[in-house]
């Protein structure tokens, strides 16, 4: 992608899907939840509000621009910064993606809207979903995803156990493990046994590798991880990083690589592969950003995350 989208952001480097074109149907961190573990910080607006926070024919214009100036990707993901059930009327963007281009449409969801039907309804346009479930309880929901005062769990779960039985697709369901918090082998026990009675195709398990909203959401050790994969039934996938060698036809600018950075915190790896850069050559375009601000540097368990800043004028 050579220019800046105001709804489309990427292709980014996905640790399920190779690489992915997002879509973002909220404005920043509009959400349902307010996850310790949040890679784009504290929400600040947390709602169960559903409306169309953005322009339908709007966002699919773009879509229909990005592939009519040969945009290539692996999936076409609604996703971004924030939970893209919340739009009213996200099955209508799902529809174009699956009728009009030639990539598979896929939701990433928080999940705590599927008891509601019409949403649901809406979810079965994707091809692949991807709900979440951390917790085995009201009150480690609470404690770990810091929900919408109205938001129950059990209701949330039940909801989950009926989409299946309505979605021909792929659903996976995404377990994210925090050290001292939901990790312990009887909690992670819990989940799993919730997680079979959804029935999903896959179970992915994640852990807080890129920099989190609290300090105190601990990544759980990548060995601990591959001993709790096999606690679920089908055994659980640890997403691995993005591969490197399969985007060398993204075209990378300063404007690309700060709308990728927007969405997501990233290592200068990262961002390489997902441009098919060597890393002395993504350097010119990181020392620039970073010198004139429009790029921070932010640790985490000894790696170098790159962050884009807002409000950056020029």
């Amino acid at each position: 992608m050579t220019q800046a989208y105001k709804y489309l952001f990427g292709p980014v480097p996905s640790r399920r899907l190779g690489r992915s074109l997002g879509v973002d149907l909220t404005p920043h961190k509009t959400c349902t939840l307010d996850c310790v573990f949040c890679q784009l910080g504290h929400t600040t607006n947390k709602t169960m509000q559903r409306r169309v926070y953005v322009p339908v024919k709007a966002v699919t214009m773009e879509i229909h621009d990005w592939i009519r100036n040969g945009g290539k990707t692996d999936y076409i993901t609604l996703s971004g910064s924030g939970e893209p059930t919340l739009h009213s009327r996200f099955d209508k963007v799902l529809s174009f993606i699956r009728e009009r281009t030639p990539f598979p449409a896929v939701l990433l969801s928080n999940g705590t809207l599927f008891w509601m039907p019409a949403v649901r309804a809406a979810a079965r346009r994707a091809d692949i979903v991807k709900l979440s479930l951390s917790a085995w309880d009201q009150f480690s929901f609470e404690h770990i995803n810091r929900p919408h005062a109205d938001l129950r769990f059990n209701r949330i779960v039940d909801g989950y156990r009926a989409f299946r039985d309505e979605f021909q697709g792929k659903l996976w369901i995404e377990v994210f493990l925090l050290w001292g918090m939901n990790s312990i082998p009887r909690d992670v026990k819990r989940i799993a046994a919730l997680v079979k009675t959804i029935r999903p195709d896959e179970i992915h398990i994640n852990t807080a590798v890129r920099p989190p909203a609290e300090d105190f959401a601990v990544a759980v050790p990548r060995k601990q991880m591959q001993a709790l994969a096999g606690l679920f039934y089908p055994k659980a996938k640890i997403i691995a990083e993005f591969p490197s060698g399969k985007s060398a036809d993204i075209a990378a600018n300063e404007t690309t690589i700060r709308a990728m950075l927007r969405r997501r915190p990233c290592t200068a790896r990262q961002i390489a592969d997902v441009f098919g850069m060597h890393l002395n050559e993504l350097a010119k375009y990181l020392g620039k950003l970073t010198r004139t601000g429009a790029v921070r540097i932010q640790e985490k368990d000894h790696e170098t995350y790159y962050v884009a800043v807002k409000h950056v004028g020029g």
